[in-house]
């Protein structure tokens, strides 16, 4: 069976190679060919998952070895593969949520006369998140990461003619190299200390090295994880991620890139549990943008960005839940998992409305969808409900855990942490029923479908129909299909996971699960949190389900109008890094044409100086050198009597 883990790459590979370089022949029939080869990488997985199932636990590892990369003495690199059962994780869920995607593709850029481009990029996506996953040295893992970055940009930039897009992309792309920068850092440090970046070798030899570079590799490592799964302080690009077609959104968002931050920190799990002062930070991290996201996603009136604020803040839980260590890293993967669900039915939910509301996206332009697109309210209705904890559903399960496995770190950190937790638990709660009641509920506040060219963000869908009132209207089973399938996920994998330890158990072997011991009943957790939900969805129809929407968002308060602008972090950015950066560069010029300059001008003028005055002695007349030579034997002789006087 392991001879079939490079299928599991190659085959979406393939498809983007195919769609990418075959040319307008394969326009009318591309987006089949790519759609087919996803799922035949999802094919492959369940067929090795169930041999996997067949093995005892500690035997469920395969590898699979290609062929040297880089055969240089005293640095051996590998295309090889691991397929464990965190792998195996990721796996299923990037095939098989990746692949409903592609399915929901097929309607959602039925007029798109690039769609073949566009499932070649999804392909490519698919492959390089894969190889990330499946690597089994971190140097191909750092392959598939920037493979996943390329296709990143590829994607979020897909409309490029909007300059929106294509500012977002490459924002997208310049931000995680900052994130990308600290893995390269990380992978020489590895290098450097243990003389090589195998999984094995290195994280079986964590304890032979110092905390201190243990603790120096973590925080390089933290650093990759904020940028690709977009924590604080690298999280500004995830919002403008949403100028991509919706369908990008969902693929980013729920299944793949977003979580990669996650795997890698769990891949690592030895290293930060050498190094306690990185798995703090890695908490500390997690619980900041855990609010940070959840109070953005409360100002946002774009139903895209208001869920692209829910998953920086669900990431957030993600990585605070594998900051605590051996209690929180199965907990962090099956939030993962639920997240995936859920989100991704979410998102295409959102496409789906805007599908029928001619791709208008401010929810105050929405209002009482629900008679006019039952499937889609239906869907989105279960993801939101999963997504808020209500009880029973997979969100309930999978979030309950990481709260209980914050109190259960002990101390004022652990009670710190569990509110933080609860506190974002109720904030999810209320924006999350804010976009369900403009989207669905209320009166109609529909509005013409607007102009492409005097609203940068309308999408590209929208040219041609700028005045035309929106008639709202079910999608095609092209894209219900995949939202019901994903609904299940969403009402049932939580439950199914859950129940048992299940998923728990699944994952010992990679995660080494110690159980907490929170300070309170995890019956008592479980009451403050379903508490606190029921809170934020009352607050939130107190404020919205009884009153009126207005069709503009009045001013609101500082923090509202803050929160709007993502908390300023562009605001941030812009001042200390761009502005920064342009005065560091007018100071190194200056200190370039003063200093640098000066001493090396300085030198050759003196030289220049010195020999033109040298010069004068070598005139070519006989006269001077007589002169020179008269003038020389006066001073000798003048000399000689002086001594002789003394």
């Amino acid at each position: 069976m392991d001879n079939l883990i490079a299928l599991l790459v190659a085959a979406p590979l393939l498809g983007a190679a195919v769609l990418l370089c075959g040319g307008r022949r394969l326009d009318k029939t591309g987006h089949w060919l790519g759609t087919l080869l996803a799922a035949a990488s999802f094919v492959v997985g369940a067929v090795l998952f169930a041999d996997m199932l067949g093995k005892g636990a500690e035997d469920r590892a395969l590898h699979q070895r290609l062929f040297s990369w880089v055969p240089v003495e005293g640095f051996q690199a590998d295309i090889a593969f691991q397929l464990d059962q965190l792998s195996m994780t990721f796996v299923l869920l990037i095939t098989g949520v990746g692949t409903l995607i592609h399915v929901y593709s097929i309607g959602y850029m039925e007029h798109d006369e690039r769609r073949r481009r566009f499932f070649g990029y999804l392909n490519l996506f698919l492959a390089a998140m894969l190889l990330l996953v499946l690597a089994d040295n971190y140097l191909l893992l750092y392959f598939g990461w920037e493979g996943v970055g390329l296709a990143s940009y590829l994607l979020i930039g897909f409309w490029q003619h909007k300059p929106t897009a294509a500012t977002a992309a490459k924002k997208a792309f310049l931000v995680n190299r900052v994130g990308d920068m600290g893995l390269s850092i990380a992978i020489m440090l590895m290098f450097t200390t243990f003389g090589t970046f195998a999984f094995g070798p290195v994280l079986s030899s964590t304890g032979e090295s110092s905390e201190g570079m243990m603790t120096a590799i973590g925080l390089m490592l933290l650093l990759a994880a904020c940028g690709k799964s977009a924590q604080v302080p690298l999280q500004s690009w995830l919002g403008d991620a949403m100028e991509g077609p919706t369908p990008v959104s969902a693929l980013i968002h729920a299944a793949t890139m977003v979580t990669a931050g996650v795997y890698l920190i769990v891949r690592s799990a030895d290293i930060f549990n050498a190094a306690p002062d990185a798995q703090l930070a890695v908490t500390v991290v997690g619980a900041v943008t855990l609010l940070f996201g959840a109070i953005v996603g409360c100002a946002k009136d774009d139903i895209k960005k208001a869920l692209a604020g829910s998953t920086m803040s669900q990431i957030g839980y993600m990585i605070m839940a594998a900051g605590l260590g051996p209690i929180g890293y199965a907990f962090a993967i099956m939030h993962l998992v639920t997240h995936g669900f859920f989100k991704a039915g979410l998102f295409l939910g959102a496409g789906s409305v805007m599908h029928g509301m001619n791709d208008e996206v401010d929810m105050r332009k929405y209002g009482g969808l629900r008679k006019y697109m039952p499937i889609t309210f239906a869907t989105f209705g279960l993801g939101y409900l999963a997504i808020i904890g209500f009880p029973g559903l997979s969100g309930f399960f999978s979030k309950d855990k990481i709260i209980e496995a914050a109190f259960a770190k002990g101390g004022t950190e652990g009670w710190i942490l569990g509110g933080v937790a609860l506190l974002g638990a109720a904030i999810t709660a209320y924006y999350m029923t804010r976009v369900m009641i403009m989207t669905f509920f209320g009166e109609k506040r529909w509005q013409p479908a607007p102009d492409a060219d005097a609203v940068p963000s309308a999408e590209p869908a929208a040219e041609g129909r700028a005045g035309e009132m929106p008639h709202p209207h079910e999608s095609p089973k092209s894209m219900t299909i995949p939202m019901i399938l994903l609904a299940f996920g969403s009402v049932f994998a939580g439950g199914f996971f859950g129940i048992g330890d299940r998923f728990v158990q699944w994952l010992e072997p990679v995660t080494k699960f110690e159980h907490g011991h929170p300070p309170i009943s995890a019956g008592a957790i479980t009451s403050a949190t379903v508490a606190v939900m029921v809170i934020g969805v009352t607050v939130a129809y107190l404020q919205y389900g009884r009153r009126p929407v207005p069709v503009t968002a009045p001013r609101g308060s500082l923090l509202t109008r803050a929160a709007r602008r993502d908390l300023l972090q562009d605001d941030f950015n812009h001042i200390v890094l761009v502005r920064g950066g342009e005065h560091l560069t007018r100071s190194l010029v200056y200190v370039d044409h003063t200093l640098v300059d000066g001493v090396v001008n300085g030198t050759a003028a003196s030289v220049g100086g010195l020999s033109g005055r040298l010069r004068k002695l070598q005139n070519g007349y006989a006269r001077s050198y007589a002169v020179s030579m008269f003038g020389g034997t006066a001073v000798l002789i003048a000399a000689t009597l002086l001594m002789r006087a003394v």
